[in-house]
């Protein structure tokens, strides 16, 4: 419920103002206190998932769309070439159909094509939300009551009326919006919020109040939970912190790990370090978080089999971007060692043929080398006979530093240390999405076309 002109509204205020000063004020007997400074959360499989609708071509642009970069054209034609394709697919569905100028879709196109979500509960009595977790950005926002109903698509919404923790903050707004036009915006709310059994009160909660189409084809996408540093927080006047920053003090250790898998769920646990999940040593290096990221460098990478290259590779730890961005340079030494690889214009990226050998792709962290299998790189077919693949691994443009999205995470066990400010990375057991364990690939050196 919101508080209002009540003595309870008075109380819950104070409280709010206190918390400006204070992370953690005295937290009200009805808001449930975790027995532990630990949390582990499992994901659990997007059930409008469909992987047939993976379009790399949508994933690269919606990551130079997240880190404000303007739009090659090769991509933004790609793209929508692709979108075009997805309604006519529909339309032959009688899923869809256009009527002067405009159209309506009964189903939705997947385009971001989200595998696996986290379920976080918000308010008391607890509302269950299915949420991304994205260590690439730091706002809790969801969607809610306060969304219209034209925006919503089947999400679950979050209402802050039905919660007796939820209090409203006056003259606090938050927006979101990326240079294709698309955004999300609306209020702020303190309320109570808990994963894996670890609740942080007050959080922010960011409930939209307006939502672009573009962020509404995922059904089952709720809304997102940022795990990177309170710096890039959207709320206006006063930035907000994180869920992992607001945590800070519960927690036994202040860290979480991300194990993400391919093709099954994987696991985020916060305050611990669970030693059965990876192989050999972590080996950490120092962050940079004066942008906001989880930014680190690599000591090099290598293709295949062959020499180890010691050029530092500058970029960030980000679970909310789908494929790997690399330096140009990286990325042509990689697609030359792949027998038909080349830049497809129509594509807006590197293709290459879906039966091709991929080689791994390693980099290096402190004393330790992580390998992405080539499977891992082998993104998705760009046609419908399965001919032509994109790869999971494209050039970074002009981001100004590389992205280490899902493709390379799902190689590694990763410890994201606040306390220390620095990354771990741990090798550990890898399977193929049908369970199978990875092979290793060496390479053959090719000549590839370059734009």
């Amino acid at each position: 419920m919101q508080y209002t002109n009540s003595f309870g509204g008075f109380l819950v205020a104070t409280l709010a103002t206190a918390s400006m000063v204070s992370a953690f004020p005295t937290i009200p007997p009805r808001v449930p206190v975790p027995v532990s400074g630990i949390s582990s959360m499992k994901q659990v499989r997007n059930n409008q998932y469909n992987g047939k609708s993976k379009h790399g071509t949508i994933a690269l642009e919606k990551a130079y769309l997240k880190f404000g970069v303007t739009i090659p054209d090769d991509v933004s034609t790609a793209v929508s070439r692709v979108r075009t394709e997805m309604l006519s697919d529909l339309a032959a569905l009688g899923l869809y159909k256009r009527t002067n100028g405009t159209g309506s879709a009964v189903a939705t196109p997947q385009e971001y094509d989200v595998e696996y979500l986290t379920p976080v509960q918000i308010g008391n009595p607890p509302q269950t939300l299915m949420l991304d977790f994205d260590t690439g950005s730091s706002d809790l926002w969801v969607y809610s009551s306060n969304t219209p109903s034209s925006d919503v698509k089947g999400q679950t919404v979050y209402d802050p009326d039905a919660s007796d923790t939820s209090m409203k903050l006056q003259g606090q707004s938050w927006s979101i919006s990326y240079g294709d036009g698309s955004s999300s915006e609306g209020e702020v709310y303190h309320d109570n919020v808990t994963v894996g059994g670890l609740s942080v009160y007050p959080m922010a909660v960011e409930a939209a109040t307006d939502v672009s189409a573009e962020f509404t084809s995922d059904t089952d996408i709720d809304g997102l939970l940022g795990l990177a540093f309170s710096k890039l927080n959207t709320v206006k006047p006063t930035q907000q912190k994180t869920f992992f920053e607001a945590a800070k003090d519960k927690l036994d250790s202040y860290l979480f790990t991300v194990d993400l898998k391919a093709g099954e769920p994987g696991t985020y646990n916060f305050g611990y370090i669970d030693h059965s999940a990876y192989t050999g040593d972590i080996a950490y290096t120092p962050i940079d978080t004066s942008n906001g990221w989880w930014e680190f460098s690599t000591t090099g990478y290598q293709v295949g089999d062959q020499a180890y290259q010691t050029e530092p590779i500058k970029g960030i730890a980000d679970t909310g971007t789908t494929l790997m961005l690399m330096p140009r340079d990286v990325t042509v030494a990689y697609y030359t060692a792949v027998e038909g690889a080349s830049y497809d214009r129509t594509q807006g990226g590197y293709v290459f043929p879906c039966d091709a050998t991929l080689p791994d792709f390693s980099f290096g962290v402190g004393s330790n080398t992580i390998v992405v299998p080539g499977s891992f790189i082998n993104y998705s077919p760009v046609d419908k006979t399965n001919s032509s693949c994109y790869g999971g691994i494209q050039a970074d443009t002009s981001i100004g530093f590389a992205i280490f999205g899902d493709v390379a995470l799902k190689a590694a066990f990763v410890v994201f240390d606040g306390e220390k400010e620095q990354l771990g990375f741990a090798t550990k057991d890898l399977k193929l999405a049908d369970g199978s364990r990875v092979v290793r690939q060496s390479v053959q050196v090719n000549t590839v076309t370059v734009y």
